[in-house]
């Protein structure tokens, strides 16, 4: 599987943005897709997690209720939509395909990985 992450760009805080992670090959359907991000100076967090069959999502404390992660199979593509952006919200996003882990809270293990899209949200 191949990931291609988009729809990074400048955002005012409080707008809203939708990121997309778009696969190639056949298995996309077969994995599970996370969201992660990473702020500059600062280790890459989860974000946002979404089972194979969609009924599963999770997102970080940091998130809840502002963004949405979902998935279209037939398209090859899973979204982040966020709202309410805020400042610290501002890093570069990836999204990976792989398998949903419950040890106690929901998590990804990325088999594939995307490259980046940046989304910073100005104050």
């Amino acid at each position: 599987v191949q990931l291609q992450a988009s729809g990074g760009g400048l955002v005012q805080a409080g707008g809203s943005l939708r990121l997309s992670c778009a696969a190639s090959g056949r298995t996309f359907r077969r994995n599970a897709i996370g969201w992660f991000r990473q702020a500059p100076g600062k280790e890459r967090e989860s974000v946002a997690g979404i089972s194979t069959s969609g009924g599963i999502t999770y997102y970080s404390d940091s998130v809840k209720g502002r963004f949405a992660i979902s998935r279209d199979d037939a398209k090859n593509t899973a979204y982040l939509l966020m709202n309410s952006l805020k400042p610290e919200d501002t890093a570069v996003y990836y999204c990976a395909a792989g398998t949903l882990l419950y040890t106690g809270t929901w998590s990804i293990k990325g088999d594939y990985w995307g490259q980046g899209t940046l989304s910073p949200s100005s104050s």
